[in-house]
């Protein structure tokens, strides 16, 4: 059911806001990014039309942590979410430490985003994937008034309805869901045209399944590929995608909002690197490694963002909240953990900074040989990182290791300079302790009875001679 309320000239004179999330999109899975494969012009059309920031990142390198962290503007040290379901993940025998236990629901006791427009008098309408709660904890408890396929899960279980995971009304059996949401979110615009609206648009796609229409995946397979991004049936699916990111855009403009109208668009995590490796970075969905946590990231605003402009500072879906409340004139004080990005649309620099990225548990691989992870075993073993201008650490817990790099010069995170370079060990490590003795970040530290070093070594070896390739390290 879509909403209509009555504009006022005070709500008319704040920017729409459109957030369009894709679902585990790489950071180089977009033709503006340099693919040659995947075929992109709308997503490349808004590129173009604004500021493209090629240091974008996530707040977190799986989707329900990097989801509450945009939506309430807080570190997950606050809200508690680091992973979905548990954060023992992987076998029990090949964990060395007792992790941190993970929460599954973001708690209604955060003001996010909808809630503050909504006092501001916008109409807020939700498309697609929430992944932040059960019932009770669904879109409409957060300060939204439409919510068009949102619910506890994480994935639709289906691209073609009927849908086992979403609960959308009116179905048409075999309907594309990329082109249902688009769709509902055309309806949603043009209902509240007059209106000051906010669309959040968190795709399910390119998630698992990888499920293409059939004649898009025909056009691919006959398309040359490389040895980086080759699966039809995903690049299919970013076409869809593609194809209903262009009908948004189209709508807005075909409206005459356009200047007025604040369109982001990112991805909640990096792209599962065995689907589409995101060379040059290191890893995918899941690592803390830059393939885990960079992603495409665009900000437009006709006339108020210059066209074709680009942004190399780094930013990350925690700024979200701070650039957003600023634009609409929200006077009363809120409690987030970003900085305001609209220094940076007005050519200048945001002040010195870091960013923190805290994950106390286990994520198991999803392909031992091509995740690229901290080892074949897991995608990430429990640890923090902070980023504070062109170096990165990596603090790992169960052996208190360190990795250091210099992204500028390395952005494959192939060169650990931490035996190198003290003196930058020493001063980051520095801000991470202090970060996280202000945020209280809670630390695993109790070890594990059930791990077993002969049982590891022996899975090593096996996947060292080629014996296993795919999934180990399943969930005990």
């Amino acid at each position: 059911m879509l909403i209509t309320l009555s504009c006022s000239k005070e709500t008319s004179e704040k920017p729409n806001i459109v957030i369009i999330v894709a679902d585990d999109l790489g950071w180089s899975d977009l033709s503006y990014m340099g693919s040659t494969y995947y075929e992109t012009p709308n997503i490349d059309k808004l590129s173009k039309s604004g500021m493209t920031f090629y240091n974008g990142y996530a707040s977190a390198a799986n989707c329900a942590a990097s989801r509450a962290t945009l939506i309430s503007g807080k570190y997950n040290t606050d809200h508690g979410i680091y992973t979905v379901k548990n954060s023992d993940r992987g076998s029990k025998k090949t964990r060395k430490l007792i992790p941190i236990e993970t929460k599954t629901t973001l708690d209604l006791d955060f003001f996010v985003i909808p809630e503050m427009l909504k006092d501001l008098g916008y109409v807020n309408g939700h498309f697609g994937k929430w992944h932040l709660g059960d019932i009770g904890f669904h879109p409409e408890n957060s300060g939204f008034d439409v919510n068009i396929g949102g619910n506890k899960y994480g994935g639709p279980g289906s691209y073609f309805a009927p849908y086992p995971y979403v609960e959308l009304e009116n179905e048409t059996k075999g309907e594309y869901l990329t082109d249902r949401i688009g769709d509902e979110v055309v309806k949603f615009i043009d209902k509240n045209k007059e209106n000051n609206f906010f669309a959040y648009v968190p795709f399910f796609s390119v998630h698992t399944p990888i499920q293409s229409k059939t004649d898009y995946q025909k056009k691919y397979r006959n398309k040359d590929s490389n040895e980086y991004h080759n699966r039809a049936d995903y690049a299919g699916m970013i076409q869809s995608l593609d194809e209903n990111v262009g009908k948004i855009i189209d709508k807005i403009d075909e409206l005459n909002l356009s200047e007025n109208t604040l369109i982001i668009f990112t991805s909640d995590n990096g792209g599962i690197r065995a689907i589409s490796d995101q060379y040059p970075l290191r890893a995918g969905k899941g690592s803390y490694y830059e393939g885990g946590i960079r992603v495409p990231l665009i900000f437009r605003w006709k006339g108020k963002i210059d066209a074709e402009s680009e942004s190399y500072e780094r930013v990350s879906n925690v700024d979200f909240y701070p650039t957003i409340k600023k634009l609409v004139g929200y006077s009363k004080p809120v409690d987030f953990d970003g900085e305001d990005l609209n220094p940076i649309f007005n050519n200048k620099k945001l002040r010195e900074r870091e960013l923190y990225f805290h994950f106390p548990v286990y994520l198991e691989p999803y392909s031992v040989k091509r995740d690229g992870g901290t080892d074949p075993l897991f995608r990430t073993r429990p640890g923090t990182v902070i980023i504070k201008d062109n170096w990165k650490l990596h603090h790992y817990y169960e052996d208190n290791q360190f990795e250091l790099y210099n992204l500028e010069k390395d952005i494959s995170e192939s060169n650990n300079l931490i035996d190198i370079n003290i003196e930058k060990k020493d001063e980051l490590l520095s801000k991470l302790n202090h970060w996280r003795k202000t945020r209280n970040a809670p630390i695993p530290n109790k070890l594990n009875p059930y791990y077993d070093q002969k049982y590891v070594d022996s899975l090593m070896f096996l996947i060292e001679k080629n014996l296993i390739s795919g999934k180990v390290n399943k969930n005990e």
